[in-house]
């Protein structure tokens, strides 16, 4: 499958909502039950973008959306300032197509270059494949946590992973260093 990778943009929105709907309605990767609209996630972009960091989609040849990933802040603790929590998600055609392996790898580098420290994954649902895209990263195990959700029917599990960036806890910060919040793409 062919496809390029840029920033995410405004006009992505609907695209961007179509997907994360589809995952709520259908997937557990997500435990929100009830899908949000396109102003919901033009808000939500408009936060995460507008604090500086990294929203990046996929685009096939004919400029179809196949996913979209971002991070975010893990917590809002000054402490957590060097630590992000990645997402990404699919349309159900680009699952299984390397998409989400290359989402996550430039979402690794922006986030690098931004200067964290850390990325989390928070894998609801303990899903399979976002195990194994993630582990093939080189995220490690962090922990489980058991039947934080129940959709679908059933209790589902949320598998924590992470990855050092840069030089991870190797090395400390310098005083009253931040990360580069002033993403630019």
């Amino acid at each position: 499958m062919s496809f390029i990778l840029r920033d995410a943009t405004p006009s992505d929105i609907p695209a961007i909502t179509a997907i994360y709907r589809e995952s709520v309605l259908n997937g557990v990767a997500s435990y929100e039950m009830t899908a949000p609209d396109e102003s919901e996630m033009a808000s939500r972009f408009s936060v995460i973008t507008g604090n500086g960091y990294p929203y990046i989609v996929a685009v096939d040849a004919d400029g179809i959306l196949l996913g979209y990933a971002y991070a975010s802040a893990f917590r809002t603790r000054t402490a957590y300032r060097f630590l992000v929590e990645d997402s990404i998600y699919l349309a159900p055609e680009a699952r299984g197509r390397g998409v989400g392996k290359a989402l996550l790898a430039e979402l690794i580098r922006l986030c690098t270059t931004l200067g964290f420290r850390q990325m989390v994954a928070v894998i609801g649902g303990a899903h399979p494949a976002s195990v194994a895209v993630h582990r093939a990263a080189g995220f490690e195990h962090g922990g489980l946590m058991k039947g934080t959700g129940f959709k679908h029917g059933r209790w589902l599990d949320t598998i924590i992973m992470q990855l050092p960036l840069g030089e991870g806890l190797t090395t400390d910060p310098e005083p009253g260093v931040y990360p580069d919040t002033l993403y630019r793409g």
